[in-house]
């Protein structure tokens, strides 16, 4: 029985306490069998350990070891107390050479405590590395299909509780050679802030060592049985739970959403490859090393040799090649130099990139064949298993927000954007397809940094996560977020929550394009995908049977140990006899550091020699990628290369087969006559989003401060019964096909679906208190909210008298005239009721019936005098009849009432629902609210 996942917590390992006198032979430090026994065939050696002693917390140091460590300690300290006096010319150098001769005790102490960690955290089952607390909500390897994944609810602060009607977030980490909780290993982090803004947050784990059976397919189902189980958890919560795929997760989330494209909310792809074969030459050499290696066998090798498990240490020595100067220098030189100060950043960092978890031959197969070679994704070429249609991208039904960064090495953005071009022709494929699609790119973070990095958290992150709600009811498009510093301005502007403003400018496929140099350079990548097929073959059919029947768990076992990532490890830890003495030296250097001054020659001249290392090494990654890129360029471009492979030489690519590429043109023409039924028809809602999207489609910004102002209006003008944020989408949706189709046509039939000039006004007044929260009203946004007004027949300047007071009673701007408009108000920004019979209910009688006569024959004199069409013209002359009609029927009835109508005309808001007193006053009182 397994014991639950809660249970497995890291220790802390203090420094005075060296983790030696915890082994009892040299190599303990070796992790052991998924059994739980040590196969290690060296272990009855361990008598001759010289350090053995009882593996027990409290075990003792030998005398030997501690008159050794005293010695030590009185030894430096007689040093330093020695050397007081130093002439002047000599002192920068001394002082130099005692903090370089400090800081290198400190820094080996450093890598020790590195390895001991590595050891400590292996033998607690390297849960993931969360600084949060957390409680295991489902674990997959008890599912029906079992995999090594889990899912955690995190916990959040006592003194921050979560609002459990708001989204859940879930977190899907990479599963890319590491463990899992990076995007939750500090305060300020996705994780951090979703806890901060009040979200349910959910994470998804992963465990070492995967399932005997486990595969890709087993993965997605079990991540769809994990968002089930949120929403489960949250009926009341307003939108579906809200996806964050990070790195290697996000096309794990893409494949999820298109497979059960009714399960997930808005995804967002951090840092996310989907278009593998993308990039710019001369700084993109990762994409090459398919072709390099000759395909995908590589990978199958390495797994069968692990006795088919694929050891993650690959993938990580990966990255680290990418840039030597930081893996071989620049990362041991900062520790070095800053010892002092970057000691527990190092340790907390190393304890997430230390730890390797493998996976199944099958899982890593199915990777590299369909995603890193074949590219096959973008291509709709991934089919599930028994599965008779492949997984369509295009099927996602929710927004996709893609985080990607200039910076970014691993993922460049033309990798993570580049499949938008490869599934949509043009913008008006997108909208066709009622797609919203948004990217925002950062200037130079790197990969880990997109979701790691605390400067991106409290800005790209947080804003994405705030303006959550307007991405899900954007108008179908394409969208960049621009995320500008407003502190010098925040006092003045309204609707604003914290430092930041963000904005969503529409953008083209051009656009997308525009980012890379150009897309002749992926048709070689076509060819490396022949190749490896064929390679793949030969390895399956005449190597792999060979390296299997010779591998074991011991052999598998042995070479896990042996990968140069965890031998550097094991040897700089307390395993190693020659590093008996150091804690007793280092502790004795901290008791008498002495640092140098920032401005001593010796440490300048230190810091030049640095970058001159750095400098070189940067250079020989240069010339390495150069060769590689123009090895590539050349081998795979030959004619004869791909004339062997049946590919035409320049043939051009194209990502979409035909016969599909006809079915979605099919479905678009669906979907637009579809919205051209619609046109007539709608809500205060529908009319409400047809301005917004009509205003937006000029004016190519969609800021966030706008809608928050219509959420305020929401918030005070109906409370709990505004629209939910699934209602919103729905109408953004479908009157911004109907925009998209035709504007004008759009804009003439919103008199059909709002008849009520009071409702019109009071429509447009709340569509200018939003638009104009970020400024007045200027050029082409003036003259299309001018269009809508002539179409609707209000007079201009009504929109600046002001909204009617909460509750329905007279405006002091407008007295009378917006009388009763409350509600209706509160629907046009956005925020209406449920469905237009509730937001055109009768409002009380406020004044006499002859004033509501004079009111509906002003307003069918401006919609008269307004340049409408003749047949509009004749049907507001025709209300304005049928209105004075239904009035002088109830003139006797008022004429009866009219001590009620008094008291109806003194009260400052509805009859309430119940009144007070007998049931027969109840119900004289509600007729009377009626009539």
């Amino acid at each position: 029985m397994r014991p639950p996942l809660k249970e497995i917590r890291l220790v802390a390992v203090s420094p005075s306490s060296p983790l030696s006198l915890l082994f009892t032979s040299p190599f303990s430090f070796l992790p052991t069998f998924a059994s739980g026994t040590s196969s290690w065939p060296f272990a009855p050696l361990s008598p001759l350990w010289p350090l053995s002693a009882p593996s027990r917390e409290d075990a003792s140091p030998p005398a030997a070891l501690s008159q050794a460590a005293s010695a030590v300690t009185s030894a430096v300290s007689r040093a330093f107390e020695s050397a007081q006096t130093v002439p002047a010319v000599a002192q920068p150098l001394y002082d130099y050479v005692c903090d370089a001769w400090q800081r290198s005790v400190l820094f080996l102490d450093a890598l020790r405590e590195r390895g001991n960690q590595t050891y400590v955290h292996e033998q607690a089952g390297m849960p993931p590395v969360l600084a949060f607390d957390y409680d295991v909500i489902v674990d997959g390897r008890e599912l029906e299909d079992p995999c090594n994944y889990a899912l955690l609810r995190i916990q959040p602060a006592e003194d921050a509780p979560t609002d459990p009607r708001m989204r859940p977030f879930v977190v899907i980490d990479p599963r890319a050679g590491h463990g899992p909780g990076i995007a939750g290993f500090k305060m300020d982090s996705e994780v951090g802030i979703a806890l901060r803004k009040g979200h349910p947050c959910y994470f998804v784990t992963f465990f070492p060592v995967p399932c005997e059976t486990q595969t890709i397919q087993s993965v997605a189902q079990a991540e769809a049985v994990f968002i089930q189980r949120v929403r489960e958890l949250h009926p009341e919560s307003d939108g579906l739970p809200f996806i964050i795929g990070n790195c290697q997760g996000g096309w794990a989330a893409a494949l999820l959403a298109a497979s059960a494209p009714g399960l997930v909310g808005p995804l967002m792809l951090a840092g996310s490859p989907l278009s593998y074969w993308a990039g710019v030459r001369g700084k993109n050499p990762m994409r090459y090393s398919g072709g390099m290696l000759g395909g995908s066998w590589m990978s199958s090798l390495a797994a069968d040799l692990g006795d088919g498990h694929f050891d993650g240490a690959h993938l990580v020595q990966n990255f680290e090649n990418l840039n030597p100067a930081n893996t071989y220098w620049g990362k041991l030189y900062n520790l070095y130099s800053r010892v002092d100060t970057e000691r527990e950043r190092f340790l907390e960092f190393e304890r997430w990139w230390g730890g390797h978890f493998q996976l199944n031959r099958a899982e890593i197969d199915w990777i590299v064949q369909n995603l890193f070679v074949g590219n096959h994704l973008t291509r709709n070429e991934v089919y599930a298993k028994n599965a008779r249609a492949p997984v369509d991208l295009r099927n996602i039904r929710t927004p996709i927000i893609v985080l990607a960064s200039w910076g970014d090495n691993i993922t460049p953005p033309q990798q993570a954007l580049n499949w938008i071009p490869d599934l949509y022709a043009s913008v008006d494929e997108i909208v066709a397809n009622e797609q919203v699609i948004v990217y925002c790119l950062h200037d130079k973070v790197g990969h880990l940094g997109i979701f790691v990095s605390a400067s991106v958290a409290n800005k790209e992150h947080t804003e994405l996560f705030s303006a959550l709600d307007l991405i899900d009811v954007l108008p179908p498009g394409l969208y960049e977020a621009k995320i500008t510093d407003s502190t010098p301005e925040a006092a003045r502007l309204e609707a604003l929550e914290g430092r930041y403003e963000i904005r969503f400018e529409l953008r083209t496929i051009e656009d997308i394009l525009a980012l890379d140099d150009g897309r002749d350079d992926e048709q070689p990548f076509e060819v490396v995908r022949r190749i490896a097929e064929n390679n793949q073959r030969l390895y399956d059919l005449f190597v792999s049977p060979l390296v299997r029947a010779s591998s074991n768990a011991l052999t598998a076992h042995v070479l896990r140990e042996s990968h140069p990532a965890r031998v550097e490890r094991s040897v700089m830890s307390d395993a190693n006899p020659a590093l008996g003495f150091l804690p007793a030296i280092a502790g004795a250097v901290r008791e008498h550091r002495r640092p140098v001054a920032p401005d001593n020659p010796f440490t300048l001249l230190e810091k030049q020699m640095s970058a001159s290392i750095e400098a070189s090494w940067d250079a020989y990654r240069d010339a390495r990628d150069a060769w590689v890129e123009s090895a590539f360029y050349n081998i795979y471009t030959a004619p004869w290369v791909q004339a062997c492979v049946g590919v035409a030489p320049n043939q051009p690519l194209e990502p979409i087969a035909p016969p599909l590429m006809a079915l979605r043109k099919e479905l678009a023409h669906y979907r637009l006559r579809a919205a051209r039924a619609h046109l007539a028809k709608g809500t205060l809602v529908d009319a409400f989003m047809r301005i917004a999207a009509y205003i937006v489609d000029e004016m190519h910004t969609v800021q966030y401060r706008p809608f928050q102002r219509m959420r305020e209006l929401a918030r005070e003008y109906l409370g709990d019964r505004q629209p939910s944020i699934a209602e919103l989408k729905e109408a953004a949706r479908r009157q911004g096909a109907i925009v998209q189709l035709d504007p004008q046509a759009a804009i003439e039939a919103l008199p059909e679906i709002v008849p009520d000039m009071k409702t019109r006004r009071a429509l447009l007044a709340a569509v200018y208190r939003i638009a104009t929260v970020s400024g007045p009203l200027e050029g082409e946004r003036r003259e299309r909210y001018r269009h809508v007004q002539r179409a609707l027949g209000v007079e201009p300047g009504s929109e600046k008298t002001g909204l009617p007071p909460v509750g329905g009673g007279e405006s002091p701007e407008r007295g009378s005239g917006a009388t009763g408009a409350g509600d209706s108000t509160a629907g046009a920004g956005g925020a209406a009721p449920r469905d237009e019979a509730s937001a055109t209910a009768t409002e009380p009688e406020a004044a006499p019936a002859r004033a509501k006569a004079s009111r509906a024959r002003a307003a069918a004199a401006v919609e008269a005098a307004a340049p409408v069409k003749p047949v509009r013209a004749a049907r507001a002359g025709a209300k304005a009849k049928a209105a004075e009609a239904v009035e002088a029927k109830k003139a006797p009835v008022a004429a009866k009432t009219s001590a009620r109508r008094s008291r109806a005309a003194s009260a400052t808001k509805p009859v309430p629902a119940r009144a007070e007193g007998t049931t027969a006053t109840r119900r004289r009182t509600t007729r009377g609210a009626d009539e």
